[in-house]
């Protein structure tokens, strides 16, 4: 917003108090864009330095682990959810220094989420292959998080399923079915030959989204047979998403472990919905590095042409 100022008009706003009139302005920020402007650091920039000053720099084995990372496999546009246009998101990713990013907005069933029906995804299909050209050698991966139906099918055309380049594939509905139920349903999906990622496992949320009476409630984590549903994505050649987001970080670290004992690979992603959280995936490498992951079987250290090769892209 203050980018948008011309240098005039933020020093009459500075002088007359009226940055925080602006969208998205709060008194505090106002303070510190003022700060900032004549040369200070601001008060409240300083606090947190100084209360922080003693936490201890990333760990360099997972400081290492991030720098191998060449992409993120898990983003939302304003084409479903996300918050943000498809090209903010590409430039946020390459700014960061990745090669590429999969956008994975929501499919048809999840309505909740604006999910892209088949022609609105053949249109994202063309406005990728557009942005590709401008913001080569930086790549968008086409792709979708494709909701698992209750028979374990998914939800959208095998034929645009071909299409893509990346497939996430998520259960987001029916989340207390019976054990048996949704091992079964999971399987399905595992065994599918379109899918590549089996996105956030357990669909727990540690952190709950507010509901509409303000309270939190976390969400608890779906049973099914981790063995056999792990077991089938060595099988079957699907990684399985290790969820960055700080409200999911799934799966837990028990069942990551008995990933990582199968013989499981992984894609370490985000699932963000907006510029900022593609920042998140620290927390996903924190995690594999806990638990024993080794770096050689998280696909998205491949190049474009690696994963591709991987995912059968094209084939």
């Amino acid at each position: 917003m203050v980018d948008g100022l011309d240098g005039a008009e933020l020093d009459r706003r500075i002088r007359t108090g009226t940055l925080k009139d602006l969208k998205g302005i709060g008194p505090k920020t106002a303070t510190a864009i003022a700060q900032a402007h004549g040369g200070e650091v601001p008060e409240y920039l300083a606090t947190l330095e100084q209360a922080y000053a003693d936490q201890q720099p990333a760990a360099d084995d997972v400081a290492a682990f991030r720098a191998a990372l060449r992409g993120d496999l898990h983003a939302h546009s304003d084409w479903s959810d996300g918050g943000s246009p498809i090209r903010e998101m590409a430039e946020a990713a390459r700014a960061l220094g990745h090669e590429y990013l999969a956008l994975t907005d929501h499919s048809p069933r999840l309505t909740v989420a604006n999910g892209l029906s088949p022609q609105r995804l053949e249109q994202q299909l063309d406005v990728v292959a557009e942005l590709n050209e401008e913001l080569a050698p930086f790549r968008i991966l086409t792709g979708i998080e494709c909701d698992i139906n209750v028979d374990g099918s998914l939800d959208q055309t095998d034929e645009l399923l071909g299409r893509l380049d990346v497939v996430v594939a998520s259960v987001h509905s029916d989340l207390r079915a019976d054990r048996r139920a949704m091992t079964d349903r999971m399987l399905a999906a595992v065994a599918n030959p379109h899918t590549d990622v089996l996105g956030h496992c357990t669909g727990r949320l540690v952190i709950g989204r507010k509901q509409r009476n303000g309270t939190q409630r976390p969400r608890p984590e779906s049973d099914f047979d981790a063995e056999a549903v792990f077991g089938a994505c060595v099988e079957h050649g699907t990684a399985v998403e290790i969820n960055s987001r700080p409200e999911r970080l799934d799966p837990p670290r028990r069942l990551l472990g008995l990933a990582v004992e199968l013989g499981c690979e992984f894609a370490i992603d985000t699932d963000a919905h907006a510029p900022g959280q593609l920042d998140w995936q620290y927390n996903g490498c924190e995690r594999a590095v806990e638990c024993g992951v080794p770096l050689e079987r998280v696909i998205n250290t491949r190049t474009a042409e690696e994963l591709l090769a991987w995912t059968g892209a094209g084939s």
